[in-house]
């Protein structure tokens, strides 16, 4: 495999196992003075949005319209870091041998999850029973959706959770072996007794394939519960078939693009260089440009039926949500999630950078804030769900100083918990670099320095 676009001189292909463990373990241990510095900013940011969650539960739960920009940070922060856990699993499953030095990256989202359950909580209690209005489950009306929300978004949460922890044993080992006292004592028991033999290794590889396989199903399911009953079936006449799938893809775009800006992000302000290289970026940087076009097929897709059907009901949903309303959301987000990255990336010696796909993934993540902003927004300004279509289009609902701390706060939070996470797990997989050393050579064709990797399979 020849990849002349980045010096293969930096790369740690030219270290040992023992040389890996060590400094990726040293690095665990010594985050640095700034590490600390940015966590207590970010908790500092997190308490402003705690106050300004107080001053929201003091509005109680009745006026649904003030609840809509706590939905949209709930609905963001599960869209993106949920949904990026599943980099490392798809990539697994397809064997992607230049992923080995992002899987934990992408891994500790799970930790996040913990966060946007509890900004679940409060959700339920602003969601109406389903009692007199239009849903899914109109088998099982009244408090269906709280309680099966609930237990998909808890068991994606443990699922993810059991993924991030089951796939950092060997590492834990590791730092079990290097540490000394409490720390020790700590690794121990979170090593399980890990030596390294071939049973528990066919144990752990079996164990990781299960546990991804049924993260996937599982987040599929709850981005199809939560854009159902947290949106669509709060507007009145919104019935889109496309929109839960819709939903998803927008989930794994800005998973994608929220893995590759914190790629640039560690090799920025840390010394993780040597293990994130080009190869990273340019890899997902294709799907980040796959997505992009399908972003734009999905949504063309919901968009269609209502454009050439015009029913009144249909008529007023795409004025709601597109063309009036709120349609500067609707523009930013089809700019910033569709046309800006595609223009982008769409450029070959673009995506071989850093810089490209690190500004077309930062770009993204924007463009999917807006784009939960035209979706949960509305839905939570709409006084009587009962209704089958709507009459009079409700003002657009600006965001004021309370919505402005809770926004802050609560990705400040998500950012606080995956720093704290990685305090626990080690950020780079060590058993899965090595494992890479096995498989891979760097050998000098002329004057050129290229990489040999095998096929084992």
């Amino acid at each position: 495999m020849h990849e002349p676009h980045h010096p293969v001189q930096a790369s740690y292909l030219r270290m040992t196992a023992q040389e890996i463990t060590q400094d990726v373990i040293q690095r665990h241990e010594s985050p640095g003075r700034q590490f600390w510095m940015v966590t207590s900013v970010l908790a500092g940011l997190l308490g402003l949005g705690i106050i300004g969650f107080i001053i929201l539960l003091s509005k109680g739960f009745e006026d649904r319209n003030a609840w809509g920009y706590y939905a949209t940070t709930f609905a963001y922060i599960f869209t993106a870091a949920q949904s990026a856990v599943l980099i490392s699993v798809a990539l697994r499953m397809v064997k992607a041998h230049w992923r080995r030095p992002i899987a934990r990256i992408s891994e500790l989202f799970a930790a996040v999850g913990l966060f946007t359950f509890l900004l679940l909580i409060p959700l339920l209690w602003v969601l109406p029973v389903t009692t007199g209005r239009r849903s899914i489950w109109f088998e099982w009306p009244g408090h269906s959706p709280h309680l099966w929300d609930t237990l998909a978004l808890g068991l994606l949460v443990v699922c993810g959770l059991a993924l991030l922890y089951f796939a950092s044993i060997p590492d834990m080992a590791a730092v079990r072996d290097h540490a000394t006292g409490a720390r020790q004592n700590r690794y121990r028991r979170m090593a399980l007794g890990w030596q390294g033999s071939l049973h528990q290794w066919k144990k752990l590889q079996v164990g990781i394939s299960l546990l991804g396989g049924f993260y996937f199903i599982l987040l599929i399911v709850v981005h199809m519960l939560i854009s159902v009953d947290f949106a669509m079936s709060l507007v009145p006449g919104w019935k889109d078939a496309i929109f839960p799938a819709f939903h998803a893809i927008t989930g794994f775009q800005s998973a994608v693009a929220l893995t590759i800006v914190t790629m640039s992000i560690l090799r920025w302000k840390t010394s993780l260089r040597r293990y994130i290289e080009a190869d990273q970026f340019w890899g997902l940087s294709k799907l980040l440009l796959a997505l992009s076009l399908l972003w734009f097929y999905f949504w063309w897709s919901g968009f269609f039926t209502y454009w050439y059907g015009r029913q009144p009901a249909e008529q007023s949903i795409l004025k709601f949500l597109m063309f009036e309303t709120y349609k500067v959301p609707f523009i930013l987000a089809f700019l910033l999630c569709f046309v800006t990255p595609f223009v982008i990336l769409m450029w070959n010696f673009v995506r071989k950078t850093i810089w490209g796909p690190t500004l077309a993934a930062s770009i993204v993540l924007v463009g999917t804030f807006f784009n939960a902003i035209r979706f949960y927004v509305p839905a939570y300004s709409i006084e009587d769900s009962s209704l089958h279509f709507l009459e009079t289009l409700p003002p657009a609902n600006t965001p004021g100083g309370v919505d402005i701390l809770i926004i802050i706060g609560g990705i400040a939070g998500a950012v606080l918990v995956y720093m704290l996470a990685s305090r626990v797990f080690p950020i780079v997989s060590t058993w899965e670099l090595k494992e890479g050393l096995l498989l891979q050579r760097v050998r000098k064709l002329m004057k050129i320095q290229i990489k040999v990797l095998a096929k084992p399979e």
